[in-house]
């Protein structure tokens, strides 16, 4: 286990531009990378947003893209390069949530074409240098530098229309970043800070965001935006444990949804890290302002906001349990507790029974 003073420190560059109309700033955002070809990247939910942006942008706009999807399967990810190619752009507009701001990466890796992000949910991937696309049924990711967003617009009004639901578990999936980001074995005091602010911030605004008021909901919302800038970019600056591992697994060979993937299984990967990694445990309970069981807390806010607790209701089939835990211990990558087959395959039959945390 590491010791807290002993670390090795690295900054991302990266711009940010945080606050409540702060969109306003695009262009200027736009003209200081130099750009005068963006294409802009969306969801086709995004579409109406991201054609609103090219207009902005006038001559500066090379098109919209709408074709993101979950997991970035390969063949958006050709169609979008290709369209990059042939529209001559020279800077990627991602104006979406994590699936969006992947397939912008996915270019990003292919051509070095820079990236400005424009966030609307608290997936957090805007911090991170980490790509990853779908190919076969299997996600896989990586780390690359030229995919790091060179500036990230971070407006929480633009997030006003984001279903409560699904801001819910946008919000646990930033909490798994700061989570995981606790007990990693890269970590630094730096980080260590930045995640427990992070959780507190968004556990917080949790409750609000899911059963508050409108005028509770605004602020929540900026706050929620604020901790997932916190957790993303933990997220971007150190390993991710088993947590990770299983969500990839669970979304890139199942297609499960990603952010309510992370919602469901967060809780009972933390029990089965928990005797490995107390002090980060006990870190995470205390931003949640639980002391004393982090997996309790974490499944009791999912009761209390209504996210989903099962892999069951997220369409996993029970009979893909087995591949899932075969799976998670092909490949060796850093963990507080060695991964076994037999307590993973328990673990997972809990998250899809919507049990609760049991560390064994």
């Amino acid at each position: 286990m590491r010791s807290e003073r002993d670390f090795t420190w690295e900054g991302r560059p990266g711009r940010v531009v945080f606050g409540a109309g702060s969109l306003q700033h695009l262009e200027r955002e736009v003209q200081a990378l130099g750009a005068s070809r963006a294409l802009v990247l969306c969801g086709p939910q995004q579409r109406a947003t991201a054609e609103a942006l090219a207009a902005r942008l006038g001559p500066r706009a090379a098109g919209v893209f709408d074709g993101a999807a979950m997991h970035v399967p390969i063949e958006v990810a050709r169609q979008a390069r290709a369209l990059a190619r042939q529209a001559g752009a020279d800077l990627a507009i991602a104006v979406g949530g994590g699936s969006t701001i992947g397939l912008a990466k996915a270019i990003a890796l292919a051509s070095g074409l820079p990236i400005l992000a424009i966030p609307t949910t608290y997936a957090g991937s805007e911090m991170t240098p980490i790509h990853g696309i779908t190919e076969g049924g299997l996600k896989k990711t990586g780390r690359d530098a030229r995919v790091l967003p060179r500036c990230v617009i971070y407006d929480p009004d633009l997030l006003a229309s984001l279903p409560a639901a699904l801001a819910v578990t946008s919000g646990f999936n930033a909490i798994a970043h700061a989570a995981e980001g606790l007990y990693a074995a890269d970590g630094n005091p730096v980080m260590d800070l930045m995640a427990q602010e992070g959780i507190r911030a968004t556990a917080a605004a949790l409750p609000l965001l899911a059963n508050g008021t409108d005028d509770e909901r605004r602020p929540a919302r900026a706050d929620a935006l604020y901790g997932a800038w916190l957790c993303g970019t933990v997220l971007g600056s150190v390993v991710m444990g088993l947590h990770h591992k299983l969500c990839h697994t669970l979304g890139g060979s199942f297609d499960l949804p990603h952010a309510e993937t992370h919602t469901v299984m967060l809780p009972h990967t933390l029990a089965y890290n928990a005797s490995h990694a107390p002090q980060a445990l006990a870190r995470i309970a205390g931003a949640l302002g639980a002391p004393g069981n982090a997996p309790e807390a974490i499944f009791r806010l999912q009761q209390a906001t209504g996210a989903p607790t099962s892999l069951r209701e997220l369409g996993m089939p029970e009979s893909g349990l087995d591949r899932v835990a075969e799976l998670a211990v092909q490949t060796p990558y850093p963990n507080p507790r060695p991964l076994e087959r037999g307590a993973l395959r328990a673990l997972l039959q809990r998250a899809y029974d919507g049990a609760g945390p049991q560390a064994r």
